[in-house]
């Protein structure tokens, strides 16, 4: 490997931040942990640092324990770190932004993040739905950010997602797709959108199947079931918006809607299981009991 990641060239990062430690970000550093990488997740607090050092300790212990990598968990946790400075990432040639889903939130992110790079580093941005093109307004070198979306859990997940925005280096698709399958992992790539490809199609198909089950054409499972059994998908919309967390979907229906028209339009059941605290597998309550 690559010691070092150039403009043109296709070398995998082996320094590696990740900003955000919750579960998709604590995923992430997992998945270029195991693929090689130098990796530094950096949280808000001491607490927060102290729980994605766990969450990523926790993933590495079962990978090795399941034998799915070919080093020992010493070897895996040496090449990791956490800490609360931003400024640990100096070193770094690749940095993923992986806060939670709102814009002003992910800019500000991402703001930080190139204030503490060097100028020919990369950085890219987990949004699931957000415009990179606008993420990137704010930045000295919007050229240098693209999406890398990655699904939930991002251990076994296969499918990555690179978004390319209106100002993102023409190489730095090819060069994101590079990684992608340096992780094991497929990329798709995809035009600055509304939802992306994934998202839009992932977030029809769930919100149609809440209509359903508002109006009573068959049970949760059931409706999960058709289109398991019926069109093969691996999870049915519901417990899939279960896994992803009914507050997450929700925004970014809500998103969508703004965007797309009224096709997007939450509906009512998805607006009162969140406001009754019915997120999904996160908290112990969505459309199935956990």
């Amino acid at each position: 490997m690559s010691t070092s990641l150039s403009p043109g060239e296709g070398s995998f990062p082996t320094t590696v931040g990740v900003l955000g430690g919750g579960r998709m970000g604590a995923g992430i550093a997992h998945a270029f942990l195991v693929s090689g990488a130098k990796v530094t997740v950096v949280e808000r607090d001491a607490a927060a640092a102290d729980a994605a050092r766990e969450r990523v300790a926790a993933t590495l212990t079962k990978a090795v324990e399941k034998g799915a990598v070919s080093e020992g968990l010493d070897v895996l946790l040496r090449r990791f770190s956490v800490s609360t400075d931003v400024g640990d990432f100096r070193t770094a040639s690749l940095v993923v932004e992986a806060v939670p889903e709102d814009f002003d939130l992910k800019r500000d992110a991402l703001l930080n993040v190139e204030r503490n790079l060097g100028t020919d580093a990369w950085i890219a941005t987990n949004t699931s739905s957000l415009s990179v093109t606008r993420l990137a307004e704010s930045l000295a070198r919007p050229e240098r950010l693209c999406g890398l979306h990655f699904f939930n859990p991002v251990p076994p997940s296969t499918l990555v997602e690179v978004v390319v925005g209106d100002r993102t280096d023409p190489d730095l698709s090819s060069l994101a797709s590079g990684w992608v399958l340096g992780l094991g992992k497929t990329p798709i790539v995809v035009h600055d959108a509304p939802g992306f490809a994934s998202s839009r199609l992932g977030v029809a198909l769930a919100l149609e199947a809440m209509r359903m089950l508002e109006d009573g054409v068959a049970s949760a499972n059931d409706i999960d079931t058709a289109m398991e059994l019926g069109y093969r998908h691996a999870t049915g919309p519901l417990r899939t918006t279960d896994i992803v967390g009914l507050d997450v979907r929700l925004g970014i229906a809500e998103y969508l809607h703004e965007s797309l028209g009224e096709r997007f339009a939450p509906p009512q059941i998805l607006r009162d299981m969140v406001a009754r605290g019915e997120l999904g597998r996160k908290s112990g309550k969505g459309f199935y009991d956990y």
